[in-house]
């Protein structure tokens, strides 16, 4: 079970994949793009030389993010038009330095740890050029962490000066723990398909990467920065869908909490960026360009805020409930599902944009589904078509969700939201610990009747469920104990919460979360 998907067409955790429609050396009104473009992996380009090039400045080499190429910074951006970071540092005399890494083949996204060691070689050629000057890198969401797997793991820090990462997800995106959770195997089996960047960003393998990273020596040899943007794109795009999911303050693919490191200076939350056009130049590059015109490395700004950042991701979002399942021609699928307090949104995913799908309120309101273009940085899930509803007016009571295809083989994945206060506690201990104990459940005296169905896929993507003990501590506190014999990695893990509120109310949540285990 452990192939899964390349993308989940929620949001996007990074660049997408543009036409090649620019004048070399033309700035307007299509933008500078450079000579000697190359796709191929392993390959680097340099930019066109500006007329008022500053040698006293340090070449600025572009990492883009996942499933993405050169083009990020110089194409077009999904919603946001021309990418002109190219452009703009080539106006302020800069030298710029294009790399591609193994996701610019278009043949899926890899982990940090293989683009990291290709990016390393690059740079040391690449420095070599310049005649072993230190170089900036600027880079967009994943190609933060394939920077730093670059420079710490793979010795590439004497290259470098400082490093600028614009909505890297540091810590992971919990978009990636779904895509690999036990409810999303249906869609996994449907497609069969396996992408190493994606599995590479869930929250627990992100959580083993930071302990590589954090705690060795080379990562105080260069100066990081970074920023945030928490706009979730435009309504009814992947983002915004994504936006929905994460709840917390995001740019469609990654948690502001994500983007921030604790040995590194935060430069500033633009609540106008959003994952897409947070690497634009027009958006932050003057934001950026005092820091950029200098490659020392003498200071670490410590920010001690974010010394703590991991923590932030131990107590669990408990709003949603899943449900997914197999989708044939032959056999209409109708779930139900109760909603207790009030109902914020419904998101679906299946395998087709035919899919007649119907949303059906307690009082027989029907609502029609909006499909969503999926992205290659803004999913999840390769291949899967996410749809949603609009104008949904919250009802309590038990809705229904009707779903029919023609495809003899396909797959479905429910995701409901609930809004009001959350009336369980769930954690999931950010550090492994001596006991065996994984997940901590509180519910408050709102709550009775509770069971728990706990789903772990262990780092071979078997389930362990019945190797897994929940005890009661009392009539409100629970606790999940793994085997004593438990492998090292990342196990997914997918709590499905049942029972009562005081009122007799059905009561049903999902919580998912990966978690790295020593």
């Amino acid at each position: 079970m452990k192939k899964i998907l390349s993308l989940l067409v929620m949001v996007t955790i990074m660049l997408f994949s543009t036409p090649d429609v620019f004048a070399s050396n033309t700035i307007e009104p299509y933008g500078l793009k450079p000579p000697g473009e190359s796709f191929t992996p392993g390959e680097w380009f340099l930019g066109n030389t500006p007329p008022n090039v500053d040698l006293n400045k340090p070449p600025l080499v572009f990492v883009q993010g996942k499933n993405g190429n050169s083009t990020s910074w110089y194409g077009n951006t999904e919603y946001h038009g021309l990418n002109d970071m190219y452009t703009k540092a080539y106006e302020a005399g800069y030298q710029t330095v294009f790399v591609q890494l193994y996701d610019s083949a278009g043949k899926g996204s890899y982990s940090q740890y293989d683009n990291g060691k290709l990016l390393a070689s690059m740079l040391k050629e690449i420095s070599q050029h310049f005649h072993g000057k230190k170089l900036n890198i600027i880079a967009h969401s994943k190609g933060g962490p394939d920077t730093q797997a670059a420079l710490v793991l793979h010795n590439a820090h004497p290259y470098v000066g400082r490093v600028f990462t614009l909505g890297s997800p540091h810590y992971g995106s919990e978009l990636a723990d779904l895509a690999y959770s036990w409810w999303a195997g249906w869609l996994a089996t449907l497609l069969g398909e396996k992408d190493d960047g994606t599995y590479s960003l869930q929250v627990g393998e992100m959580e083993y990467f930071r302990s590589l990273i954090d705690n060795h020596p080379n990562v105080s040899k260069n100066n990081y920065y970074t920023i945030a943007g928490t706009n979730t794109g435009p309504f009814l795009s992947a983002l915004w869908m994504g936006g929905l999911y994460l709840s917390d303050p995001n740019d469609g693919l990654v948690k502001e909490a994500s983007t921030k490191l604790s040995y590194g200076t935060h430069l500033f939350t633009d609540p106008s960026l959003d994952h897409d056009n947070i690497r634009m130049g027009s958006a932050v590059f003057s934001r950026l360009e005092q820091y950029l015109q200098s490659a020392s490395t003498d200071r670490i700004m410590m920010n001690k805020e974010y010394l703590s950042q991991s923590d932030m991701f131990q107590e669990l979002d408990v709003s949603h409930y899943f449900y997914g399942g197999k989708l044939q021609s032959s056999n209409d699928v109708t779930h139900s599902f109760y909603v207790d307090t009030a109902l914020d949104n419904v998101k679906l995913w299946t395998g087709l944009t035919s899919d007649k799908i119907e949303l059906v309120s307690p009082s027989e309101k029907k609502y029609s589904n909006q499909t969503i273009q999926s992205l290659d940085e803004a999913s999840f899930f390769n291949g899967v078509v996410p749809h949603t509803f609009t104008g949904v007016i919250s009802e309590i009571g038990e809705w229904k969700i009707n779903i029919s295809t023609q495809a003899e083989d396909n797959a479905f994945l429910l995701a409901v939201q609930h809004g009001g206060p959350s009336l369980i506690k769930v954690s999931i201990p950010t550090v492994s610990l001596e006991t065996n104990n994984i997940v901590t459940m509180q519910a408050n005296d709102q709550l009775q009747k509770l069971t728990f169905d706990v789903r772990v896929l262990d780092p071979t993507g078997k389930d362990i469920a019945s190797s897994l003990q929940t005890q009661k501590v009392n009539q409100q506190n629970f606790m999940v104990n793994f085997p004593e014999n438990k492998k090292s990695g990342v196990y997914n893990i997918t709590l499905n919460i049942s029972g009562e509120t005081l009122q007799g109310e059905p009561y049903k949540r999902t919580v998912v979360r990966s978690k790295y285990i020593k």
